[in-house]
């Protein structure tokens, strides 16, 4: 399927002007990064669905693995920073994905009152059984890039998440009409 099939001519755009010099291949970027983040998420709906889990305890057991690959323990502390969600959300959280035996915690020693939390070993092969023919492909694509290739896909994604990340910036005050 060429360019123009997977995305046909408009009379006009809803942010850019695809007259302008560059857009119009700009604009076929962008619509290239939405089309995967889409895919990426019927990828996670599909894990999610496979492990019987929702969204935010996929986020939960993902970090959780992230954080033992870095070698660092996370806490229910952390899981909330992380997730953006409250204490109790947490504690619910925990409490679901420990019975379901996805997580599991442990006193920390240096703390008799605080725990470390882990995801379990049946948790990493549920999830790497739910993804590893899609990853697998994907790190297929990714070793088909040139070095430069590489790089540059790098440098652009990260660039996209660092203002992805960035806050709203408060609007701008209106002037009310004079009297």
């Amino acid at each position: 399927m060429s360019l123009v099939e997977r995305n046909p001519p408009t009379q006009g755009a809803y942010w850019y002007d695809p007259k302008k010099m560059g857009v119009s291949a700009a604009m076929d970027v962008l619509r290239a990064v939405r089309r995967f983040r889409v895919a990426d998420a019927a990828m996670r709906h599909r894990a999610q669905a496979e492990m019987h889990i929702n969204e935010t305890d996929l986020m939960a057991i993902r970090h959780l693995i992230a954080c033992e690959r870095q070698h660092r323990v996370a806490s229910p502390k952390d899981l909330s920073e992380f997730l953006n969600i409250s204490s109790a959300a947490t504690a619910k959280l925990l409490s679901r994905l420990t019975a379901s035996g996805h997580v599991r915690r442990e006193v920390n020693p240096d703390d008799g009152r605080a725990q470390r939390l882990f995801a379990t070993r049946s948790s990493h092969e549920e999830l790497r059984h739910a993804l590893a023919g899609t990853h697998d492909q994907l790190m297929q694509i990714a070793l088909e890039l040139t070095a430069d290739q590489q790089v540059a896909v790098v440098h652009f994604l990260d660039a996209m998440s660092a203002i992805a990340l960035m806050p709203r910036p408060p609007a701008e005050p209106t002037e009310e009409a004079a009297p």
